[in-house]
């Protein structure tokens, strides 16, 4: 059945960890509280959007602003439209491994479709995205030195097969190692994590690109930069009969994604050295903040502090309080080399 959803008009060349084009990525949503910028998600109908059940915390959703067709985070923006949240319906199960990591938002009032603003089509039950399937992620987070993205940024990142993403959290001995990706979940970034998305990217989308269709097969959950590990995301297609159960009025667009060839990830075994190395603050810190190749193989030039090719990605809300106050000890005993 041919979907409504997910035709941007405007559909250039996408290279990753660039500014993107008015209109490139119409779906994109941001929320605002008191001007600020808290969480992001994506239009599937004219009256709703999808976002992390997380984003829910304390309440911020409640009386938010939702701007739609944004490009800008200040100065004038005239293709954007704003709206209130009327109310938002999260998953009752959510876990405290933020599993069914998923939220529907209803608008205050409905929006017209335009070039610059139209809905994503949503990945059906029974969608495939095998390792390697390249994918993209939009956003306006933070970078690492804490400063926000005025202009919408736009990354590609491939699909970490789930199996060979929970190798990389089983490699580690400490909390994380039980952020293992469930059926409910799936992974993608660069395996070096040299791409991904930030804090304040919470509940963005994840998409892949079907023939002319846009189809989003996952919503920003969890973000571990600093460990050298792939994001989680929520699986989209897991949840298309609560998606349809819960919307109201115009009804989203639902596209079933099947990967070509074979998914080489349902036989792959945790190698014997792992795949990843434990987090050290201040190696790492450094890292990202110097022209050090990362390899002896990498040219110092090739390093990219910038939030969407520098290896920062979002930090999940309980994780935050630890990173503080490792930066609070890096002013006390450094200085003002700040963040």
């Amino acid at each position: 059945m041919d979907q409504a959803c997910a035709r941007p008009v405007i559909d250039s060349r996408i290279t990753g960890g660039q500014s993107a084009a008015a209109g490139r990525w119409p779906w994109h949503v941001v929320f605002k509280r008191f001007g600020y910028l808290f969480c992001q998600g994506s239009l599937i109908t004219d009256q709703w959007v999808l976002t992390a059940a997380q984003c829910s915390i304390n309440s911020y959703l409640s009386g938010a602003e939702v701007q739609l067709g944004a490009i800008n985070q200040t100065g004038f923006d005239p293709n954007l439209v704003t709206r209130r949240v009327e109310y938002f319906i999260c998953h009752q199960d959510l876990t405290n491994r933020y599993e069914n990591d998923i939220c529907l938002v209803k608008l205050s009032a409905p929006v017209n479709f335009t070039d610059y603003i139209q809905p994503v089509c949503l990945a059906a039950e029974n969608s495939t995205f095998y390792e390697g399937t390249t994918s993209w992620v939009t956003g306006f987070g933070y970078n690492i030195y804490w400063s926000q993205a005025d202009t919408l940024q736009e990354v590609d990142v491939p699909i970490v097969g789930n199996n060979k993403c929970t190798c990389y959290f089983k490699s580690s001995y400490d909390y994380y190692s039980a952020n293992t990706p469930t059926e409910n979940q799936l992974c993608a970034g660069q395996e070096d994590g040299l791409k991904d998305a930030f804090y304040g990217d919470l509940g963005a989308a994840l998409v892949t690109k079907k023939d002319f269709i846009w189809v989003q097969s996952g919503i920003v959950s969890q973000n571990f930069y600093w460990l050298h590990r792939p994001t989680i995301y929520t699986r989209v297609s897991q949840y298309q009969k609560w998606i349809s159960d819960k919307v109201t009025g115009m009804q989203p667009g639902f596209i079933t994604f099947i990967s070509p060839g074979n998914d080489v990830d349902l036989n792959y075994t945790c190698p014997t050295s792992a795949p990843s190395t434990t987090f050290h603050f201040f190696t790492d810190y450094f890292r990202f903040n110097s022209t050090t190749p990362t390899s002896p193989n990498t040219p110092a030039t090739t390093i990219d502090k910038s939030i969407w090719s520098s290896g920062v990605s979002q930090i999940p809300i309980t994780h935050f309080i630890p990173l503080s106050v490792f930066v609070l000890f890096l002013h006390v005993f450094v200085g003002n080399s700040g963040i």
